[in-house]
């Protein structure tokens, strides 16, 4: 029989995989977390982070180091995505950006009152939600609110997400004139009858003129996301999308693993898992997509993104300087993340905050000109090594640890799971580290879940399944 890197660089759409792959995929298909940050958002427990402990955490880490990267979350979307599990607001009422944006830039006041100088922004990421919901008129505002109070960095990297059902040009141009050179389309899929079932209705012809707009208005790095295992999908289905959207030559793409969580989510309950493809026809799609985008000459990035050779995620990763935070995968190591916004995460480094999720309610806790707090956590020390880890594993598929550190992994029971993952040819395990194989790599959250040592002997059904 194959190694299993073997049977995973053979998988073909339409062959039939080897049972030792099914079964392995039987296996490792568990709720774990998808590791966005360590410990998991729901892990949150350690003690809640009061709005005055939170302004003291910031304030070291910004006198630690004075560059910082903006997370700007706008909730507003005219009408719901059914496969969404982002923190979203529903409405066709397009009054509620003027109050919005004034709440998003009172709070940024709050944090340029913590600041003991000027802070220096290093990357600024607006996301939803549907950003383009709000004017260019609105978008404008929003942004010069903030620039105009700050000093920018000379490689500044500054990024948008958008819906090319509604972006105009207006607004593309506006972006571009204040600095935004990089924006990210979400595509999920082409095939109607899927459109149809996650309510995200969109032509190529929209899409191809949306793509066409952004690069006449000066932007130079435009991206797709895409997403895999929703309902009604069919390898053939996915794979027209792909070759279909790779005609555009975007630079970067994500491609997402469909996460079903209706518990969390009820509009996914607008279909079944009936609906779904199961964990061996992900996995197909999964290797389908690797294959059609290192083709067409696209670098795997991390889990789940793809960008060109020359792109500066591609490069990162070949200097092994790839990072990773609550906005994805990026070049930028700032250790001082904020996020504005009702949802929004922020992170200073020894300790995480997330804002109040209804809109109403945070912006009356930031009209008290209080930080917006709904709940945090602060690390410990063995709660740190653990995220570096983690940290280093989902970017470059390897971590080494100190002797103290494998004690615990063989004390926790994790050493002989790690072991018997490397006798299934996922990872190869050495005494300081481990090194995840070409395989492996698609049961990465596994393996971050395996040396999780507060949670790696515990299920829990509030996760996405892994495949």
């Amino acid at each position: 029989m194959k190694s299993l890197s073997e049977a995973a660089e053979s998988v073909e759409p339409h062959q039939e995989c080897e049972l030792g792959l099914e079964w392995l995929i039987k296996k490792y298909n568990v709720s774990v977390p998808r590791y966005t940050s360590y410990p998991p958002v729901p892990k949150w427990e350690n003690e809640l982070i009061t709005p005055l402990q939170w302004k003291q955490k910031v304030k070291i880490a910004f006198n630690e180091n004075n560059k910082i990267s903006l997370y700007l979350h706008l909730p507003f979307c005219e009408s719901l995505c059914t496969y969404c599990g982002c923190n979203t607001r529903i409405t066709k009422n397009h009054k509620v950006e003027g109050p919005y944006i004034l709440s998003i830039l009172k709070e940024w006041a709050l944090y340029l009152d913590t600041f003991e100088t000027t802070p220096v922004i290093d990357e600024i990421h607006i996301g939803g939600g549907t950003p383009t919901f709000f004017s260019a008129e609105n978008l404008e505002n929003l942004v010069e609110g903030i620039l105009t109070s700050a000093h920018i960095s000379a490689n500044c990297t500054m990024s948008i997400e958008a819906h090319p059902g509604n972006t105009s040009v207006e607004q593309l141009q506006s972006l571009s004139d204040m600095g935004f050179r990089r924006i990210s389309y979400g595509i999920q899929d082409s095939n109607p009858v899927v459109q149809k079932a996650i309510n995200r209705h969109q032509s190529f012809k929209q899409i191809s003129k949306t793509v066409e707009l952004s690069r006449k208005a000066g932007f130079s790095s435009v991206n797709f996301d895409l997403v895999y295992g929703l309902p009604f999908q069919t390898l053939h289905s996915l794979e027209k999308t792909l070759r279909e959207t790779l005609t555009l030559k975007p630079d970067r793409i994500a491609f997402y693993s469909y996460a079903h969580v209706p518990w969390k989510k009820p509009s996914q309950r607008g279909y079944s898992e009936i609906d779904l493809p199961d964990a061996m026809l992900k996995y197909k799609m999964n290797r389908l997509g690797h294959r059609i985008f290192e083709e067409a000459g696209y670098v795997a990035v991390g889990m789940d993104h793809f960008a060109l050779p020359a792109d500066e995620l591609a490069i990162s990763l070949s200097k092994n300087q790839l990072h990773r935070n609550f906005m994805g995968y990026t070049e930028k190591p700032t250790s001082l993340l904020i996020g504005l916004g009702a949802s929004a995460i922020s992170d200073c480094g020894t300790a995480y905050m997330q804002n109040i999720k209804l809109v109403e309610d945070y912006q009356e806790a930031i009209n008290t000109h209080i930080f917006a707090v709904e709940k945090g956590h602060r690390l410990t020390v063995a709660q740190a090594e653990i995220k570096d880890h983690i940290a280093n594993l989902m970017c470059n598929f390897s971590t080494n640890w100190d002797a103290e550190f494998a004690k615990k992994l063989q004390e926790s029971g994790a050493w002989n799971r790690l072991l018997d993952m490397e006798e299934n040819d996922l990872l190869v395990l050495k005494a300081n580290g481990l090194e995840v194989s070409t395989a492996g790599r698609y049961f990465i959250r596994n393996i971050c879940s395996t040396i999780d040592l507060e949670s790696n002997t515990k299920v829990s059904n509030q996760y996405s399944k892994a495949i």
